[in-house]
């Protein structure tokens, strides 16, 4: 799932410009896959038009549903014709793989609802893409980006999708990846697919968005959706938060079900929000959770879960909280260690009690093991998802879809190959003693003597760090220059961790990491929000083709 490496007039007439756009150009593509970077014919130099939604927020756009300045379809409208205008042409960001062919009816229909019945809540009628490992039982393909699952339909929503469904959210199209979430080489390179080409970062467009969620944090970047949902094993969902300016929560596991997602790991793989603010985020992760027979972990949350994470939002949230420095993330760039020292300066002025340093006990003592326990469970996860397709299923095990990479050479394996497959492939049944040996250890040093311990020790609310570099080009010869970051203690642990944006290096965002314990949602989100509020570093992009060095 991740792995890493103005005003009346002329807004009326911008609106009905974009309906008439997006059903003309936008929807000529819907349903089927867009045209990839390389084939489109684009001046990526282009800036897009001031867009009308852009920058909008949830809420924005609920009120203006309320007061009839907007319809479910006529923001599903717009978002299409942003989609055409920035995403196929123009800058060419490449980050949506395909359109929901149904996305105007399904608003049709909930307007209608709003009309007789009322909106069902914050998510009534809001736009929603979703990464295209995330099951939609509907005509669009769920693939990983793989070519392998091209034309792969699944026989019904995954838990997190039927959630949205259920909040009254219109699925609008489906993002790009990393392929297989970046667990089939090392040498991968993120935002990159065979179905779906390489995604850009939408802040310098030669720069790479990062992590397997790449195409959802970039859309989210670009205004081309309200919220989106991204996949995280470690760093997918942080990483293309930080690397686009926008905040991403990467939950507990087992607080989100992960059923209908095609996986990595059932022991770190997570479902979680990706949005411009942290509010939004909250918004969104309280229509994502909730027990679902499907997924057994998510049994643990019962009684752990909040209906509305909301309430959490504080912009008092820093005073008297303790917040530990996990020093040994930083120094991997001097640039990004300046903005985490403004960051702590910030959270001091507002407050906190800052423990620096509040180093993890066991760090770096997981990443060996990690990737044992990832390949383990990618063989026997991967199996039983494709089994899950039926027989109709276009392949039926890792085997097949290695066979199927291996004849495919030319379009699936251009760039890197496969070497994590076929190690995964060769690994035993998760009853095998190393596995179980792995397993054990990546618990026990990622919770009981590593986050835990440190937070026990200096009875700490959160712990803090530097979510990544900023982006770097992207290089589809040698593969993702990944610098440094803090994403593994929590995605080992299971824990939860909240990126927000941090300031920025040369023009590129960067972001700030807060995780926790177990279930620790509350308190890292009345952190991240204080913080958020307390610097406001959210800028939108600028399509740059490249990074400014003197920004």
């Amino acid at each position: 799932m991740g792995h890493k490496t103005k005003k009346d007039k002329r807004a009326s007439s911008r609106r009905q410009f974009l309906r008439q756009s997006a059903l003309a150009s936008a929807l000529a593509v819907t349903g089927r896959l867009l045209s990839r970077a390389a084939e489109s014919h684009v001046d990526s130099s282009s800036t897009p038009r001031p867009f009308e939604l852009d920058e909008l927020t949830l809420n924005d756009l609920r009120e203006g549903m309320k007061s009839g300045r907007f319809t479910a379809r006529s923001i599903a409208e717009m978002y299409l014709g942003r989609i055409d205008e920035v995403d196929r042409r123009g800058p060419a960001v490449n980050s949506i793989i395909e359109i929901n062919p149904d996305a105007l009816t399904i608003a049709d229909a909930l307007d209608r609802e709003r009309r007789e019945k009322g909106p069902r809540g914050p998510l009534h009628g809001i736009p929603i893409l979703i990464k295209d490992n995330i099951d939609t039982g509907d005509k669009m393909k769920t693939s990983a980006g793989s070519l392998a699952l091209a034309e792969s339909i699944a026989p019904l929503d995954s838990f997190v999708v039927q959630r949205l469904r259920q909040a009254g959210a219109v699925i609008l199209a489906k993002t790009n990846l990393s392929e297989w979430a970046n667990i089939r080489s090392n040498h991968s390179t993120s935002g990159w697919s065979a179905r779906g080409g390489q995604t850009k970062n939408p802040y310098a467009l030669d720069r790479n968005p990062c992590g397997s969620s790449s195409g959802s944090g970039a859309a989210v970047a670009a205004s081309l959706c309200a919220a989106a949902i991204g996949t995280e094993t470690d760093g997918s969902i942080v990483c293309p938060s930080s690397a686009n300016g926008i905040v991403g929560i990467k939950p507990t596991v087992g607080l989100v079900s992960r059923s209908g997602i095609i996986p990595i790991s059932h022991s770190q793989d997570g479902a979680g929000p990706m949005t411009r603010t942290v509010e939004e985020a909250a918004i969104v992760l309280s229509a994502l959770t909730g027990a679902d027979p499907r997924d057994s972990v998510t049994g643990e949350s019962r009684g752990r879960t909040h209906p509305d994470y909301t309430k959490f939002l504080d912009p008092n949230g820093l005073k008297g909280a303790r917040i530990g420095v996990a020093r040994k993330f930083f120094g991997f760039s001097d640039a990004v260690d300046k903005r985490m020292t403004e960051a702590i300066d910030v959270m001091k002025r507002a407050g906190a009690v800052i423990i620096d340093p509040a180093d993890i006990p066991t760090h770096g003592k997981v990443d060996p093991s990690e990737l044992e326990v990832l390949l383990f469970e990618l063989k026997a996860g991967l199996n039983a998802y494709l089994k899950g397709l039926g027989p109709k299923a276009p392949v039926h095990s890792l085997k097949e879809i290695i066979e199927f990479n291996e004849r495919n050479r030319d379009k699936e394996m251009p760039y890197f190959g496969q070497e994590l497959f076929i190690k995964a492939e060769a690994k035993g049944p998760l009853t095998s003693k190393a596995y179980l040996a792995a397993l054990a250890k990546n618990h026990r040093m990622s919770r009981t003597e590593g986050i835990d311990a440190v937070m026990s020790r200096h009875r700490l609310d959160a712990l803090m760090g530097p979510t990544g570099g900023p982006a770097w080009p992207t290089d589809l010869i040698n593969g993702d220059h990944f610098g440094g970051g803090c994403s593994t203690p929590p995605a080992v642990a299971g824990y939860p961790n909240i990126n927000v944006p941090a300031g920025f290096v040369f023009g590129l965002p960067i972001g700030i990491s807060f995780f926790g314990r177990a279930w620790s949602e509350p308190a890292l989100i009345k952190i991240a929000y204080a913080f958020e509020q307390a610097t406001k570093h959210r800028r939108p992009p600028r399509f740059m083709p490249a990074a400014d060095l003197h920004a």
